[in-house]
């Protein structure tokens, strides 16, 4: 028997304090060199919004960035930071074919542990290349590296090497202690209600974040938030969500705003809201320059 929207969407939660998380764009000079004054403006900015960035992502083009670049980046932020909670993420370049490597994902999260930063488990081929056991399986292994780190499923609007996982295997991540939470970014609603249904049921306290900038109101029915949308404002994120704690109805209107700008930034080539996010910040006065990393996709 097919669901019912009534059997799939969960109780909206009004009244509750959301857990943002936000992905930080990384600014480009004219010169072509990373803008780090401006970078680190963006992420004071962030910090004292109130919401705790996210440092090499792929708002911050971690594929593209080389080992120099992006260890600058985790110090100038482990710098920054003084002690204050932020997350990072862990990419693994491979290609298809290629084996899961916990040698490589234990460099990159030690790295980030070393900078006072909570890992994210970026996808690679060698990891969503295996079946459902083995995936949870290497999922252990990197508890095993780790007091606690985030998962991230990734559609492959976005990247060849991402994956939305079944629900047996994401129950399998929910199993995992260290995995305090995981980024769901199948830009779908359905798959998300269902994720936060199971999370209710057997692990309330794990994080929903969602991925979706195209339903931003996912808030709503539960799911916390990791969001590059959310680095175009990070003001006005964490506004919308203090309406949503203090059930004032302003959250909808601004909430409607902030999604309009999402469905406008992430159109195809949705991989270019990067360059969106840089003419935006440029706008604002918060950017030098609304150049991207070189070979990052563009806007007109």
């Amino acid at each position: 028997m097919t669901e019912t929207v009534s059997d799939l969407i969960p109780m909206i939660k009004p009244g509750r304090k959301i857990t943002g998380l936000s992905a930080m764009l990384l600014p480009f000079s004219q010169d072509g060199s990373v803008d780090w004054t401006s970078f680190e403006k963006h992420l004071e900015r962030t910090f004292e919004s109130g919401l705790t960035p996210a440092v090499n992502m792929d708002t911050g083009y971690v594929h593209l960035l080389d080992e120099e670049t992006r260890l600058e980046v985790l110090s100038r932020t482990k710098q920054l930071a003084n002690g204050r909670w932020f997350v990072a993420g862990a990419f693994v370049h491979d290609s298809t074919g290629d084996s899961f490597s916990i040698e490589n994902y234990s460099l990159r999260m030690d790295e980030i542990n070393g900078a006072g930063g909570t890992p994210v488990i970026f996808q690679s081929f060698g990891l969503i290349e295996q079946d459902s056991d083995a995936i949870v399986e290497s999922y252990q292994q990197i508890a095993e590296k780790t007091d606690r780190f985030l998962g991230f499923e990734l559609t492959k609007f976005l990247a060849p090497f991402g994956s939305v996982y079944d629900l047996k295997t994401y129950e399998g991540l929910l199993n995992i202690p260290q995995c305090i939470g995981a980024k769901h970014s199948s830009f779908e609603r359905a798959p998300e209600w269902e994720r936060l249904r199971l999370r209710d049921k057997i692990r309330p306290d794990f994080k929903v974040f969602t991925g979706n900038d195209y339903g931003i109101d996912m808030v709503m029915y539960g799911s916390d938030y990791l969001l590059g949308l959310s680095s175009f404002a990070p003001d006005l994120f964490a506004k919308r969500d203090q309406y949503w704690q203090d059930e004032d109805p302003r959250f909808y209107e601004l909430n409607d705003l902030l999604q309009y700008l999402g469905l406008f930034a992430f159109r195809p080539t949705g991989a270019a809201y990067k360059h969106s996010a840089a003419q935006f910040l440029k706008l604002r006065g918060w950017i030098n320059s609304n150049l991207t990393h070189p070979d990052s996709p563009t806007r007109p």
